[in-house]
């Protein structure tokens, strides 16, 4: 995906093509302030006041409690960007929006809203990590309010991804172990063990993290299949022979080249004979820019972050190579543009132990 500013009028189309637009401000003061709008809106119940119909202002501050003057240019704002729709004194907003605005959609994307008020704090970070190279790691200074706001940003981008891709993983029937490496709410190992019924999965996760997770496992009825274990990828043994497919989805941009690499022979070691190792990215392609916005600021954002940034295809699935793994075709979803699982599989031949060391 690309940004694009989009002319309303024949000037402004002549201005944009001439070049006499300060495009630069419009990428700076406008957008961050569209951004705030929205998440303002989202986090004071805005969105939610004004639900599938339409309401006065009078109506939306007095149920969201909020001033009402300063509602209305909030109002405003949403409308000049197509976010609400503004008629006879009465706002509603726009159809296309309401599945990831609304709460009665499953879709909805307010928890992710929410915890961007703590990523846009951290991107104050930015100019020290650009002169200094410092990151911060945030990891292993979340407390745990912030902590729970990142995991419940996180299952909000999961639920239907975790969907599409579990339609997508081919597995054997008889499958029946996975791990699911810093698997969080654990949205995907539950599509993938409903979708196949011999399987069951162990989620890896940071101790922190797992404190956090309000388990779903119960309420979808696999509370026995679906494992959460506390731990470290990098450091603990993974055991051989055990899976038939390890996930490592959204996880490999807060690690090193090095750590990467010794995690894939970790994996490929854990794996049975013609199990499966997907590291799933916003991937960077091999030419710096392309790819669009998504993987290009997704780099930026998780290396100054965390330690890493993302990685490209050809250095994951080098990894998978060097651990003696069999490059497969990604797969690609429609819900997550940019995004790929990166997949590589273990021989069906069984090696020997002195081979696998080696």
């Amino acid at each position: 995906m690309r940004l694009r500013i989009s002319p309303e009028s024949v000037l402004e189309r002549i201005a944009l093509k001439l070049n006499l637009v300060p495009t630069p401000l419009v990428h700076t003061q406008i957008y961050f302030i569209i951004a705030r709008a929205i998440m303002a809106a989202a986090d004071l119940n805005i969105f939610e006041t004004i639900g599938g119909g339409s309401k006065t202002l009078d109506e939306i501050s007095n149920t969201a409690k909020t001033h009402p003057t300063a509602t209305r240019h909030l109002l405003d704002c949403l409308a000049g960007i197509g976010y609400i729709k503004s008629s006879g004194g009465y706002y509603s907003i726009q159809s296309k929006y309401r599945r990831w605005l609304l709460r009665d959609f499953q879709s909805n994307i307010t928890a992710k809203l929410h915890f961007q008020f703590n990523e846009w704090n951290w991107m104050t970070n930015l100019e020290n990590y650009i002169r200094t190279g410092a990151a911060i790691e945030i990891h292993t200074k979340m407390g745990p309010s912030e902590w729970k706001d990142y995991q419940e940003g996180m299952k909000v981008l999961s639920v239907n991804a975790a969907v599409e891709l579990a339609g997508k993983i081919k597995l054997s029937p008889t499958a029946s172990e996975m791990l699911d490496i810093g698997g969080s709410y654990g949205l995907y190992s539950i599509e993938l063990c409903k979708k196949y019924p011999a399987l069951s999965s162990t989620i890896l996760e940071l101790p922190a993290a797992l404190e956090s997770v309000n388990l779903l496992t119960a309420k979808q009825g696999l509370a026995g299949r679906v494992k959460f274990k506390a731990g470290d990828a990098i450091s603990d043994n993974l055991g051989d022979k055990v899976y038939d497919l390890i996930l490592l989805n959204n996880v490999a941009h807060h690690f090193s080249a090095e750590e990467n690499r010794k995690l894939a022979q970790k994996a490929a070691r854990a794996l049975k004979p013609g199990g499966m190792f997907g590291i799933g990215e916003f991937a960077l392609r091999a030419k710096p820019g392309e790819g669009g916005v998504v993987a290009s600021s997704s780099g930026l954002y998780f290396a100054m972050t965390s330690k890493s940034g993302s990685w490209s295809t050809k250095d994951i699935n080098s990894w998978q190579k060097e651990a003696g793994l069999k490059v497969k075709k990604p797969i690609n979803l429609l819900r997550l543009p940019g995004w790929s699982l990166l997949i590589a599989t273990k021989s069906c031949i069984a090696l020997s132990p002195e081979t696998e060391r080696n």
